[in-house]
């Protein structure tokens, strides 16, 4: 909603505003959320989640993959094994090998020779046909995961996304889903190979010799420990740093959003020092979590050099007194090295996995939230429209509404609009148009009571059945990126060029877009920045007019434009609204004059209601606000 800013005029002069001028979340909406302190800027952004919700949440991603997973684990097994052969084969080289090559005996030492050449190509094969397959799984999964994120944002209700800012959805599609992507392509491989590779050597050390293989069991009780400990430390450390980036990205996505404001206000200044203070929040919290990484590789070398030190010794020690063979204790010395050297890649995953079960918490915690307005279990249908009587009834049958935040916005109230009436809903900021707007729309469903269409109660109707039946159009006439014509055809999609410049005929707008460089097919880019606001306002309606809809809700339609751009649309009103149930929320009384019936409201009650000619002829509101708006004229 439009209101002009203390001091200067509104665009109009705003002697034909209804009202006086207040903040704008006073319309129904939600009050702006207060500025965050230091101490709850970082936390905004968690949403509840059930518990076990990102375990599942995970399963469910990797369901559809099962065969290649199982593929991808037995080409690790088998790539383990191939490279784990290795010191087992130096062990008879020198125990074996070395002496019958001495005896003239090369046979033994050549077999050795090929068959650790033959391991060492196996180890390569196997890991690039690991990779490929385990990175095509990655991909899909996410792939699916972005997509579940996009339509779950779509299908969640408008009340949603006047809480959760467009920001925090960036940051849970593009940050989150990377840190996932990074546990995914690098620390899995990383897990299953260290888990592997311990598992083959404890058995392979117990093999060569049992003394060594229950030493180099019981060393890994202190790394045990120094795991336990990161992973409890760094879980707190990520989930800050994936909230904290989340509100750099919020600031960022807000400013760029809102430039124009933001330089005519001259707000680069203090935009400037909150994101700085955002950004040093971030780069504290990814300092923190450098920092106990280092701690975890330098206490995790120390344990395992002290740990492989001590056994090498002792074995060393059994190698003199011959209760030991050389090979074995060179074998177990290059498999200690083995089995301790992925302590620092367990790290390296413990740092992936942190870092994305932190972001896949938050992400399963935005895929749980459920529409406040939820598509009926079983839905019913419109009774088909009567040529004979254009447009549909529209019934607010005991209708009471409240926000989440608080307040009651429209306190119990009944309301018939008969089928084909275009009827002006007038009143001061905050009086409660736009809420009965968008409860008609159903953006929101009423706290108690009903919203009836031809009888028919909004909340049984599937969501394409409603959006064919009530169309919006609001103040900023919102028009995607692509052409002009793409623009019009979203109302009806299977629409042909012919339809759509029917349609643009009708409303008056033709002429204007085949003055522009390619016509229909011009790109109006971002937000339809190429073309005017009252431009803009015409294609919106061309859209309505094109999805023939049986109501029609016009949202401050006129509020933002210049006389000829409002004389332009007023128009192509007559034409849009001709054999339609309309409402037309108004702040313009020269927009209340097309209207065969008017209903001022104050406080969300209906105060007055008439035509426009009976109410200009008592002396209520309605007539007070016309006689200072014809005053201002003369």
């Amino acid at each position: 909603m439009t209101t002009a800013v203390s001091g200067q005029p509104a665009p109009d002069g705003g002697d034909e505003r209804l009202g006086a001028s207040v903040p704008p979340h006073a319309e129904g909406a939600p009050a702006p959320s207060r500025a965050p302190s230091s101490g709850d800027a970082f936390d905004q952004d968690v949403l509840p989640a059930p518990k076990g919700a990102s375990r599942t949440l995970l399963l469910s991603l990797l369901r559809p993959h099962r065969g290649r997973v199982r593929i991808a684990a037995v080409l690790l097994l088998l790539q383990q094994a191939a490279m784990q052969a290795g010191p087992l084969l130096v062990a008879l080289a020198i125990d074996r090998a070395v002496p019958a090559f001495r005896a003239d005996d090369y046979g033994p030492l050549a077999v050795v020779g090929a068959a650790y050449v033959l391991c060492s190509l196996a180890s390569g094969v196997l890991q690039y046909a690991f990779i490929r397959a385990s990175a095509r799984v990655s991909q899909d999964v996410l792939l699916d995961l972005r997509g579940r994120i996009f339509r779950h944002a779509q299908a969640l209700s408008v009340d949603f996304h006047e809480r959760y800012t467009s920001g925090r959805l960036i940051s849970r599609a593009t940050t989150d889903v990377e840190s996932l992507r990074e546990l995914l392509n690098e620390g899995l491989e990383e897990l299953l190979g260290v888990c592997l590779s311990v598992v083959y050597i404890c058995a392979l050390l117990v093999y060569l010799d049992w003394g060594l293989g229950a030493a180099a069991v019981l060393s890994f009780w202190p790394l045990y420990l120094l795991v336990r400990s990161f992973q409890r430390r760094s879980m707190l450390i990520y989930r800050k740093r994936s909230t904290a980036i989340a509100a750099v990205i919020v600031k960022f996505a807000e400013t760029m959003n809102g430039i124009r404001p933001v330089q005519a206000f001259r707000r680069e200044r203090p935009n400037d020092t909150e994101f700085r203070r955002l950004n040093h929040h971030h780069e504290r919290v990814n300092g923190d979590a450098i920092l106990e990484m280092a701690r975890y590789v330098v206490s995790s070398r120390l344990v395992a050099n002290v740990a492989l030190a001590a056994i090498v010794v002792w074995g060393a020690y059994r190698v003199a007194g011959g209760g030991l063979a050389l090979g074995v204790l060179a074998a177990a010395a290059l498999y200690l090295r083995r089995l301790y050297d992925p302590i620092d890649r367990l790290g390296m995953f413990l740092n992936s996995y942190q870092s994305a079960a932190a972001s896949l918490e938050k992400i399963a915690g935005l895929l749980a939230q459920t529409p406040s307005v939820p598509e009926p279990a079983e839905p019913k249908s419109l009774p088909t429209r009567d040529s004979r009587r254009p447009g549909r009834e529209v019934v607010f049958e005991g209708v009471n509404f409240a926000y989440r935040t608080g307040g009651e916005v429209l306190p119990r109230f009944d309301l018939t609009l008969p089928a084909g009436r275009t009827t002006a809903v007038v009143g001061s900021t905050g009086a409660g148009k736009s809420t009965l707007a968008k409860l008609l729309a159903r953006f929101y469903d009423p706290t108690t009571g009903r919203v009836l269409l031809d009888g028919v109660d909004l909340r049984d109707l599937a969501g394409p059945d409603l959006r064919r039946g009530v169309v919006m159009v609001t103040q900023e006439a919102f028009l995607f990126s692509g052409t002009v014509a793409d623009n019009i055809a979203i109302g009806s999609p299977d629409a042909t060029r012919e339809d759509i410049e029917r349609a643009a005929k009708a409303i008056g707008a033709h002429d204007f877009i085949t003055a522009l460089p390619d016509g229909y097919d011009t790109d109006v880019r971002k937000r339809g920045g190429r073309i005017s606001a009252g431009q803009r306002q015409l294609v919106a309606f061309a859209r309505a007019l094109l999805a023939d809809p049986g109501v029609l809700i016009l949202d401050e339609a006129t509020s933002s434009l210049d006389i000829p751009g409002e004389r332009a649309v007023q128009r192509a009103m007559h034409t849009v609204l001709r054999g339609r149930t309309a409402v037309v929320i108004a702040h313009r009384l020269s927009t209340v004059e097309i209207a065969d019936r008017v209903l001022v409201m104050a406080g969300g009650r209906v105060t007055e209601d008439g035509s426009p000619d009976e109410l200009i002829a008592g002396r209520g509101a309605f007539a007070s606000l016309h006689q200072a708006w014809r005053d201002s004229l003369v």
